[in-house]
């Protein structure tokens, strides 16, 4: 979907970045500070918050709101 929000890290600095931007919206010192702030910036917009560990995998996919996820499993 356009507009999910990325959790990741880069340069020594946890970012979000909303897909089609070309820039990080908000930086942070640290992968929970990142989390909390793009899972905001995710349910304000009612989109996926993909959050990547340091080395770039991806390490959890939320959809908001939950009755948006196309997936048919719980969680």
């Amino acid at each position: 979907m356009q507009g999910d929000v990325e959790t990741y890290y880069e340069n020594g600095t946890w970012k979000n970045k909303v897909e089609g931007n070309s820039q990080a919206s908000s930086t942070h010192d640290t992968k929970a500070e990142a989390t909390a702030k793009g899972r905001e910036m995710a349910k304000e917009r009612g989109v996926e918050h993909i959050i990547r560990n340091q080395d770039g995998t991806i390490s959890e996919k939320n959809t908001y709101p939950r009755s948006s996820d196309p997936r048919d499993i719980p969680g």
